[in-house]
């Protein structure tokens, strides 16, 4: 495996950086990982169990229009949530289009005759799915989120990028995802730390619900959900590098 711990967004936040290479190492060297997960949102021995325990509760039954991160660790929740008939919304990799997220339903996709796990992988989702602007979308009834580390208090960071923060920033801006709209994640125990190795900044989005194979934790948070996109916190190189950032800095300027 690449054991690397540097990523393209090291050195942003030295704690999380240090926290991130902890999980990676003990995900390597522990077997859990079946890819490395050096620089990811770490795939994990289990993942399938954790998705079925997300599936048999209730804010998942009644949940009609799901978010979901594109990483592989969260495939089989995509892949539940097309069964069942939801709704699933995935953000294009690192956000590179100006229809920046992808529709997917589940009579468009069955009729094409795949392997749900091909079609709803990140690299073939985009040719599968709709590119949607964010007047397109529904609002969304549960989000989905990768995630490196959790604590059981809701804290959470992914693997440095932003992306997921920017995400949901963008959502709340257009009333797609509310304050009460739940936040979950699926991951291995290994990945569950003590709050006080998670900092939580004011744009990082809490946790409300973390799963495991073999756990669901309700997390009441004490973490705020922010209320929107933190333009304080969007980097040169996000603005620079994901075209509807650009655009909603423009509209926001001419109002």
């Amino acid at each position: 495996m690449n054991k690397s711990t540097k990523t393209p967004w090291s050195g942003r936040h030295k704690g999380k950086d240090r926290l991130r290479s902890a999980i990676w190492t003990a995900l390597d060297e522990q077997d859990i990982a079946p890819v490395s997960p050096y620089g990811h949102i770490p795939s994990f021995i289990g993942a399938d169990k954790a998705a079925h325990l997300l599936a048999n509760l209730p804010i998942w039954k009644s949940a009609k229009v799901i978010k979901c991160n594109p990483d592989t660790a969260q495939l089989p929740v995509r892949v539940l949530a097309i069964r069942e008939g939801k709704l699933l919304y995935m953000a294009v990799p690192r956000l590179t289009r100006e229809e920046c997220f992808i529709e997917l339903q589940d009579a468009d996709i069955l009729s094409k005759d795949r392997p749900l796990e091909e079609v709803l992988s990140a690299h073939h989702a985009i040719n599968y799915g709709r590119l949607v602007t964010f007047d397109e979308m529904q609002p969304i009834d549960l989000v989905i989120t990768g995630c490196v580390a959790v604590s059981r208090d809701g804290g959470r960071t992914g693997k440095g990028a932003g992306f997921a923060d920017l995400e949901l920033g963008m959502l709340r801006e257009f009333g797609l995802v509310s304050p009460q709209t739940p936040v979950a994640t699926t991951v291995h125990p290994l990945q569950i730390v003590d709050s006080a190795y998670l900092p939580m900044q004011s744009h990082d989005t809490p946790l409300n619900l973390i799963v495991t194979p073999d756990e669901i934790i309700e997390t009441n948070t004490p973490y705020p959900q922010p209320t929107g996109l933190d333009w304080n916190a969007v980097r040169k190189d996000q603005f620079d590098t994901i075209p509807i950032l650009r655009i909603l800095k423009e509209k926001a300027t001419e109002k």
